[in-house]
């Protein structure tokens, strides 16, 4: 008796199973037709090539419409279908990667062409041209919305979710959309750092603009030390105005000083000069005097009775040097103004 030559179906000659034709119909109908169509089985492979069942006119693993995989091998394995036109859903509900091939006879384990491998624990659909089997889609045409979990072979165009754009000053449990949240930081950007702000970094020297994103910036207060706004002080009510040294400064002044001493009774003075010739007149009146070339001179001078003495002159320099001695304590940063 014929069968088709896909299903492997009995197919009825005319004239023949005079009352038996109907258990036939049924069995072609009821078991073997939808076995292809809406049929499940799942299938042990026990050995690294293994073949479905394939059965003339009688229900088979290779008919079933839908096919789970479990192995006892502990590898990778390969599974042959029938050489026939067929589309397949395999889940390999094994740990292992499968391989499904067409074989080049039914029942055997060799390769008509190409197969396609389902990685563990995934689901395939496939078909087969009677050699060669394929994934059933490889390309999506158009746009994917959602979420996709799981590979996609092919071309996939993902389009995101879209929501209305609320007001920034929203705060409720609305979706927050891409637009929302650039108003937002946009919104807290210029709160944040507006026209005219400081920004202050003690180890980077990068431009804010780099590290925020906004902004235009130029760099602040070289060698200045920031002073609060003072209205009552003519030196601090502007902004911006810059005064000050970087030297201590001592304001111009003199030191003088004399003193008058009385001495009672007559007395002498006694004294020493430096020549650096032998020529020279000394002290008026001298009473005696000795002298050596190039030496000191050295001289009394007469007796005199009661008279004062002035003695005035400049006191000697002490201190430091006033050079970078007017800072307060201080500690170098960054800085940079925002212009626009």
């Amino acid at each position: 008796m014929p069968y088709s030559p896909n299903l492997r179906i009995e197919l009825i000659d005319t004239g023949t199973q005079a009352g038996t034709w109907g258990t036939t119909t049924n069995t072609n109908l009821g078991t073997l037709i939808e076995d292809a169509i809406a049929g499940y089985t799942s299938v042990s492979v026990t050995s690294a090539n293994q073949a479905f069942t394939a059965v003339d006119g009688a229900a088979d693993q290779s008919r079933n419409m839908s096919i789970a995989l479990t192995t006892t091998t502990g590898a990778n394995f390969a599974v042959y279908a029938p050489p026939a036109e067929k589309v397949y859903v395999i889940r390999n509900a094994s740990s292992y990667t499968a391989t499904i091939y067409n074989s080049t006879v039914i029942g055997n384990t060799t390769a008509a062409g190409l197969g396609v491998a389902i990685p563990a624990g995934k689901t395939q659909s496939v078909w087969s041209d009677g050699t060669n089997f394929r994934l059933q889609n490889d390309y999506v045409a158009g746009d994917v919305v959602g979420n996709v979990t799981g590979n996609l072979n092919g071309n996939l165009t993902a389009a995101a979710p879209t929501a209305p754009t609320q007001p920034t000053l929203t705060n409720d449990t609305s979706i927050a959309t891409t637009a929302f949240v650039q108003a937002v930081v946009s919104t807290a950007r210029g709160a944040l750092y507006p026209v005219g702000s400081i920004y202050i970094n003690a180890t980077d020297n990068t431009n804010p603009n780099s590290l925020l994103g906004f902004g235009t910036w130029v760099a602040f207060g070289a060698g200045r030390v920031p002073v609060g706004f003072n209205a009552a002080n003519p030196l601090f009510d502007a902004a911006e105005k810059t005064g000050g040294s970087a030297d201590a400064i001592t304001v111009s002044h003199t030191h003088t000083f004399s003193a008058t001493t009385s001495t009672a009774g007559a007395h002498a003075h006694t004294g020493s000069l430096t020549q650096s010739t032998k020529s020279g007149t000394g002290p008026t009146p001298v009473v005696s005097s000795t002298e050596s070339f190039g030496g000191n001179y050295n001289y009394t001078t007469n007796s005199a009775g009661d008279h004062n003495h002035t003695v005035s002159g400049t006191t000697s320099s002490t201190g430091s040097s006033g050079t970078n001695a007017n800072y307060q304590p201080f500690i170098t940063v960054y800085m940079w103004k925002r212009t626009a």
